[in-house]
């Protein structure tokens, strides 16, 4: 199947939009246990299964509207987006999959977070994107449905549907990927803190889609990597139910460091830290041999995000002051 199959396999025929315009908020979110690598490039389907905490109100708000122009308009954070710019280009493939004959769309998307800078930036607009499309087309679509169309424009837009932890399920069939996409998890950790440590909102040297299809095919250790995650979210999910802090810190911690050795070890190298970042690990693990519960994550960038408890947050504010953080279940 290609992705216009997978549409009308899940929506139907394709009918004009119901109402004037469509919206909706979808939060960013950060894999605690990553993915990275795909299977099959059109679907984006993932090698193996990966788990992530949302970033509470941090994410992406989109309105989608019918165009009385020829052609998308495009408005980003109330700027226009040219249709030269990649975003546009990538949002209107996006968009054509859904669209009825001669229906021009006008879309409006607010993000409080950094673009393509290693935040999940392109997680929550795709996911806001598809949400905002149900709304305005009246599809009604259960979470199921819109995840696995939310992973036809990104592969983490599938898993930035809800709050909470989520688990994006990498599925077998490579034919639709119709048993591919995510689900809430119902395990609750109110005292769980993240803090983000944003060392640049620069748009990164390397797009993370060029980056895994290098490490996949020349990343000599790569055909480690789908056992290691297996083993990781069996772990941290067993964490997670008991509320086992420093398990859950040293899973994330390690899940993210083995991601950035495969990138090392790929050719040619991927390297997306910088001075900063080594600056804000040493940090981590100095604090940690003073007896301070801190861990980080890091994904394709060179931003941290660090985990920490509630009860932790004044002294670990102390040493970050320019951290700015997120209570993720504040919002369910």
């Amino acid at each position: 199947m290609n992705k216009q199959e997978i549409v009308t396999t899940l929506i139907g025929k394709k009918k004009r939009p119901q109402k004037s315009s469509g919206e909706a908020f979808a939060p960013s979110n950060i894999a605690l246990c990553k993915y990275w690598g795909k299977r099959q490039e059109q679907l984006n389907l993932p090698v193996t299964n990966s788990l992530s905490i949302s970033l509470g109100n941090k994410g992406t708000y989109t309105k989608i509207e019918l165009s009385s122009l020829p052609k998308d308009e495009v408005y980003l954070n109330s700027f226009v987006v040219e249709p030269t710019n990649r975003l546009y280009i990538a949002l209107v493939e996006f968009l054509d999959v859904f669209r009825p004959a001669g229906v021009c769309f006008k879309v409006t998307t607010d993000s409080n977070i950094p673009i393509a800078a290693g935040v999940a930036s392109s997680a929550s607009g795709f996911a806001s994107v598809i949400k905002a499309l149900n709304d305005l087309f009246t599809w009604s679509l259960p979470g199921r449905s819109l995840s696995i169309l939310a992973r036809l424009g990104s592969g983490s837009a599938s898993r930035s549907l809800w709050h909470g932890f989520v688990e994006w399920n990498a599925g077998e069939d490579d034919e639709n990927g119709l048993d591919s996409f995510a689900t809430p998890l119902t395990n609750l950790w109110p005292q769980l803190r993240i803090g983000l440590l944003l060392f640049s909102t620069k748009p990164k040297h390397i797009s993370s889609r060029v980056a895994m299809v290098a490490t996949t095919s020349t990343c000599p250790f790569y055909s480690l990597w789908p056992a290691r995650i297996t083993a990781a979210i069996a772990d941290i999910k067993a964490a997670m139910q008991v509320h086992d802090f420093a398990k859950f810190g040293t899973i994330t911690e390690n899940n993210a460091l083995e991601m950035h050795a495969l990138m090392l070890s790929t050719k040619p190298p991927i390297i997306y830290s910088t001075a900063d970042t080594i600056w804000g690990m040493e940090q981590v693990w100095q604090a940690r041999k003073q007896g301070i519960e801190v861990y980080f994550t890091q994904d394709a960038g060179p931003n941290l995000k660090l985990l920490f408890l509630e009860q932790d947050q004044a002294i670990i504010k102390n040493i970050f002051p320019m951290m700015e953080v997120v209570e993720p279940f504040k919002e369910i």
